[in-house]
């Protein structure tokens, strides 16, 4: 797959996530956390679960025991950073939950070193501040007044680095992106389900209520944008997807904007700008460069 086809991919899961915040904001008004990520990753883990066996069958490739570790970390992973991130937003606002999210683009780098002693291209380092910053303008320039909530979120932010450098180290090593992706959806769903029925006791009354998030989280946000995740990883190193994934922050104002009369502050355009220029400069930036070397070093007559 062409580079900015998987990019495109990419921006096109952080636009089903963004709008997903208002929904797992919404969806708590009548169903615990626990209960809320249960719910949607089972759904999202069925829906998908046909295409990965599909594509587990025409690979033939088995699971080594490196890969399968791997795997078990990165569902781990995504478990916590999802039941963090979800508990994190009742009590704490959607501004903040939105930045806090965002610091994972911090973390990938220093897990991707820490794990594999892979470093990122310099340009990421570029890349990486002007995303954070460009989040912290997007949501006015400003927190509200900290909570354990938000302490929830950022420490959901580590897991969520952990996720996607592993995802996008299990998506290029094994080729079963989607397979990877179902592994997680259902593992997260069952751990979630497993420990909301003695602690949230769910009701069926209460999912009934909330019916519509659990659709637009388990269809678009878990089983289609997850999934685009994991396919355009293949492609994209995983500190540049993480860079790309920041615009998350953007696409939730816009979701704000358009379904809860919500406005941007005018600082706001400025951090999508920041946003937007972070995207060019890790992705644009290092083919660039590569293509100015070669240039440099081609043998003249």
């Amino acid at each position: 797959m062409p580079r900015p086809l998987a990019t495109l991919l990419l921006i096109i899961c952080t636009a089903l996530w963004g709008f997903a915040f208002i929904a797992q904001k919404t969806a708590m008004d009548s169903m615990g956390p626990l209960t809320f990520a249960g719910t949607r990753y089972l759904l999202g883990g069925l829906l998908v679960l046909p295409l990965a066996l599909w594509e587990y069958r025409r690979r033939k490739r088995a699971f080594t025991r490196a890969d399968l570790l791997a795997t078990a970390v990165m569902c781990l992973a995504f478990f916590g950073g999802s039941w963090l991130q979800q508990a994190g937003l009742a009590t704490t606002t959607v501004t903040n939950g939105g930045f806090l999210t965002g610091l994972y683009v911090f973390f990938v780098p220093v897990v991707g070193w820490l794990l594999f002693r892979v470093l990122p291209h310099p340009a990421v380092w570029l890349a990486v501040p002007a995303a954070l910053v460009g989040i912290y303008l997007l949501n006015g320039g400003q927190l509200e007044s900290f909570t354990v909530g938000d302490v929830m979120i950022i420490i959901s932010a580590v897991f969520w680095g952990f996720h996607v450098t592993l995802l996008g180290h299990l998506a290029r090593t094994t080729g079963l992106p989607i397979t990877v992706s179902a592994a997680s959806f259902l593992v997260a769903g069952i751990l979630a389900t497993v420990i909301a029925l003695p602690t949230e006791a769910p009701t069926l009354s209460g999912i009934s209520a909330g019916w519509l998030e659990i659709l637009y989280a388990g269809v678009l946000s878990t089983a289609v944008g997850f999934t685009l995740q994991a396919v355009g990883q293949q492609y994209v190193p995983p500190a540049n997807a993480a860079v790309i994934l920041s615009a998350e922050s953007l696409f939730a104002a816009l979701g704000g904007a358009s379904l809860l009369g919500e406005r941007l502050p005018p600082v706001g355009y400025l951090g999508a700008a920041l946003i937007f220029l972070a995207i060019v400069t890790a992705e644009g930036l290092p083919p660039l460069l590569e293509r100015r070397r070669q240039h440099a070093i081609k043998p003249t007559n």
